[in-house]
């Protein structure tokens, strides 16, 4: 992986040979060095450990998804704000089968840092909202179910906030 300062620099200097290209007249040339500089482009700002920790948890193979997460060091530094969140967001959903107090953490540093996706902020509160459950907190858990119906705007967890509810009774 290469660091995020480094894939600003690699464009910049693939499109600076593009230009050159252009200007010693190899059209073609530029214009496929303008399209190979749109790579680390776009990877600048959708780290590609990430992406394909994202595919893994896909195909629900959670050891895969941990591999290539764990590909990232100091993600601090190598990643920005956004994709740290999703960072966080990953290791929070694998770490939530085994650990609730660390996936806590995770959970809430990815809403904190901010994640692109309605769905994706509101799987994670959802996640906080069950761990809160686990715990007894009952306002807690509310609130956040409240902010999951919010943004679930497909309704696609509407199954996951009625069992939540059911179980809050029940407390």
């Amino acid at each position: 992986m290469f660091h995020r300062n480094s894939k600003i620099v690699l464009t910049v200097l693939i499109f600076a040979a593009a230009v050159w290209q252009f200007t010693e007249n190899n059209i073609g040339n530029g214009i496929f060095l303008i399209l190979v500089a749109l790579i680390p482009l776009a990877l600048y700002f959708r780290n590609e450990y990430i992406l394909l920790a994202f595919l893994q948890m896909r195909k629900q193979n959670f050891p895969g998804a941990q591999k290539w997460l764990s590909k990232i060091k100091n993600p601090e530094t190598a990643l920005i704000r956004k994709q740290q969140g999703y960072y966080n967001y990953l290791q929070g959903l694998m770490v939530s089968q085994t650990n609730l107090n660390q996936a806590e953490k995770f959970f809430k540093k990815a809403i904190e840092l901010g994640l692109n996706m309605d769905m994706d902020l509101a799987v994670a509160k959802l996640n906080l909202a069950g761990i809160a459950l686990s715990r007894r907190r009952k306002m807690e858990a509310t609130n956040l179910i409240n902010e999951v119906k919010k943004l679930d705007k497909q309704g696609m967890l509407k199954e996951q906030i009625t069992m939540m509810k059911e179980q809050l009774k029940r407390i």
